[in-house]
């Protein structure tokens, strides 16, 4: 018999394409496996894991109670999750469904405002990263609040085959978003005019081409490097990340075929389409290869010409590709290893039969892979391979040499930092880090991982207290890359460093979209607080921070957070749940580019500031620890 609240889960579950509440209590009996492994994504292009009929029968469901709700969770027979069911609000009703893969979260709903139906959807984990809104929870998508270049490509492959318009139209770039990226009237109007005539065309497109049908599969995005389209140079206030001529690889019948995409721009976490797109092999595909903003720009596609395919040892390598990428999923020890060393090879052969404008795409994911595998542990003789591919460029100017080079650094510290067992060799691999960190930004000063090595060199200079040789080198990036991310990270720890005795200035927006002025409290002394989610550490100064606030309620003192999480939605969950009892600002762009972490250069957490009753720092780095003390002598 099936407890009470599961049987009405049950029931609606049956009736309805949006999941309904599952409430959750302390004295529910729990819902058996195979009940619970009944329930299903409301998105149906989600490969998660399903165990055979046999190893149902041995699964077992688990009461949970963790930081972020209250639920069950089903176990395979090996003891990995296969669902996690949540109450996160732990107001009774379930409003978090999550779905695994290899023991790995690979998709949820969402059940944002909690009525009891699911309004967001995620991809997670080796799923990617797509992230839906369901404003009048249909089940069907409305817009995308995160979704990859990559991601956007497959879904348009998925939008063509179904003749889905309204599926295409969730990828175009709007008026209002091409308003919030600083757009002029003029090129508002121009992109609008694609927009409009993409649509008018969407579906006769659809239906008159042969090549992708609802059988077709999306296997890779292909494109040169992202530009930036500086502010000013379009008609744009802010600067913009753009892909030209993407190319979306698929296959129909196990027959490899190419989509010219064209110009891809990134608004926020998201990329979006400007124009309808055109198969390769089409005239029109090929006598347009220029792009929209750069004018010249190469078609990403290979072996593309009138009235032919894509050269066919090319993707044959690609379909080897994907199919390494699937045993990879599951590999572990020396199997893992091995497929990693398969996979660069198929990526070297890749490499060699390219265009030469998908050459560089081609050589960052082989070196972007094999680094994240020598980092990881899995592929430690990747290392061997990327020194290979550094001696090969030489010491040519190219990109990818400092791009490659870059990496092997990384790459090697990581693999030195897993060896560390006393402290005397932690200082002996930093000490190795940052002699390398500086040789680096010598030979590759303009290139743009230079900007990383020397925000690197800035923070090592702050751990060992010598601040003027930190200044030192956050002035180079934020000089040198003024524009870039990286420079803006730069200019704020020179601000945050030099602040002390000066006031700071903060106006910003609060995480309920409220505005906040620090000068407003004047009169009062401030703690700043940096932190996120998955920081423990500011989580335990928290505590601290409570009892401060209470300790000093006379005094006024007045705790200002600001969360560098990637998502607004995980901090308002942690605020709620942990009734944080102070203000909480917040900017889309995490950590590494959260305009209010690079307003202070903030690269790591935690990170405190202390402001006295006027409005100047006192403290720009300080620790939990220390705030007592200091408090005690600006309140006295």
């Amino acid at each position: 018999m099936l407890p009470r609240k599961w049987l009405s889960l049950a029931l609606v579950f049956s009736s309805s394409l949006t999941p309904a509440p599952m409430l959750w209590g302390q004295d529910d009996e729990a819902p058996s496996a195979k009940f619970a492994l009944t329930l299903k994504p409301v998105q149906g292009n989600v490969d998660y894991e399903l165990p055979s009929a046999a190893d149902i029968e041995k699964c077992t469901v688990e009461g949970v109670d963790e930081t972020d709700g209250k639920g069950w969770v089903v176990l395979g027979v090996d003891g990995r999750r296969l669902r996690r069911f949540l109450d996160t609000n732990r107001d009774g009703d379930t409003d978090l469904w999550c779905y695994f893969q290899d023991g790995v979260e690979v998709y949820r709903d969402i059940d944002a405002n909690f009525d009891g139906k699911a309004d967001q959807y995620r991809w997670l984990g080796t799923a990617g990263i797509r992230w839906g809104l369901d404003e009048n929870q249909d089940g069907k998508i409305e817009s995308w609040k995160t979704l990859s270049a990559e991601e956007a490509t497959a879904e348009l492959v998925a939008a063509i085959g179904a003749v889905d318009s309204n599926r295409f139209e969730r990828l175009l770039v709007t008026p209002d978003e091409l308003k919030s990226l600083g757009a002029t009237e003029k090129l508002v109007q121009e992109l609008g005019d694609k927009r409009r005539r993409a649509l008018r065309d969407f579906e006769r497109f659809a239906k008159e081409q042969k090549a992708i049908t609802p059988e077709s599969r999306w296997q890779h995005f292909a494109a040169s490097m992202p530009g930036t389209v500086p502010a000013g140079a379009a008609g744009n206030t802010r600067d913009w990340m753009v892909y030209e001529n993407a190319v979306a690889m698929f296959t129909t019948n196990n027959k490899n075929e190419q989509l010219v995409v064209g110009t891809i721009v990134r608004n926020g976490d998201a990329w979006r389409l400007i124009d309808l797109p055109q198969l390769a092999s089409s005239d029109a595909a090929l006598a347009d290869n220029t792009g929209f903003f750069f004018s010249g720009a190469t078609i990403a596609m290979s072996g593309a010409r009138s009235g032919g395919a894509p050269g066919e040892d090319l993707q044959q390598l690609i379909t080897s590709l994907e199919q390494i990428d699937t045993a990879l999923r599951k590999a572990t020890g020396p199997q893992a290893a091995t497929l990693h060393d398969q996979r660069a090879q198929a990526l070297e052969k890749i490499i060699a039969a390219s265009d030469p404008a998908q050459r560089s795409s081609w050589v960052r994911q082989l070196v972007d892979t094999v680094a994240a595998a020598i980092q990881d542990g899995s592929f430690p003789e990747g290392l061997t391979r990327l020194n290979s591919l550094s001696q090969t460029l030489g010491k040519t100017n190219d990109p990818l040499k400092s791009y490659v080079d870059f990496q092997i650094i990384s790459s090697e510290y990581s693999m030195k930092l897993t060896g560390v067992t006393a402290q005397k060799d932690l200082a002996t691999v930093q000490d190795w880090y940052v002699k390398n960190l500086e040789r680096f930004a010598n030979e590759h000063a303009s290139a743009p991982e230079a900007a990383q090595a020397m925000l690197q060199l800035g923070l090592s200079k702050e751990f060992e207290d010598d601040e003027k040789a930190a200044i030192v080198w956050y002035s180079k990036v934020a000089n040198q890359f003024r524009t870039s991310d990286a420079g803006k990270k730069a200019a704020g720890a020179v601000r945050r460093l030099e602040s002390v005795g000066r006031p700071l200035a903060l106006v910003a927006k609060t995480i309920d979209n409220r505005d906040f002025d620090l000068a407003k409290l004047r009169g009062k002394p401030v703690i700043i607080q940096y932190w996120a989610t998955w920081c423990e550490p500011c989580k335990q100064d928290m505590k601290l921070l409570r009892q401060l606030q209470a300790r000093y309620q006379r005094a006024g003192l007045q705790i200002v957070a600001i969360n560098v999480d990637g998502t607004r939605d995980d901090a308002v969950r942690f605020i709620n749940e942990a009734k944080l009892p102070w203000v909480t600002l917040f900017e889309e762009g995490g950590l590494e580019s959260s305009p209010l972490a690079n307003l202070l250069g903030v690269q790591t957490l935690p990170t405190m500031l202390l402001i006295d009753k006027e409005g100047k720092v006192v403290r720009h780095n300080i620790t939990a620890s220390q705030l007592d003390s200091e408090l005690e002598t600006l309140t006295r």
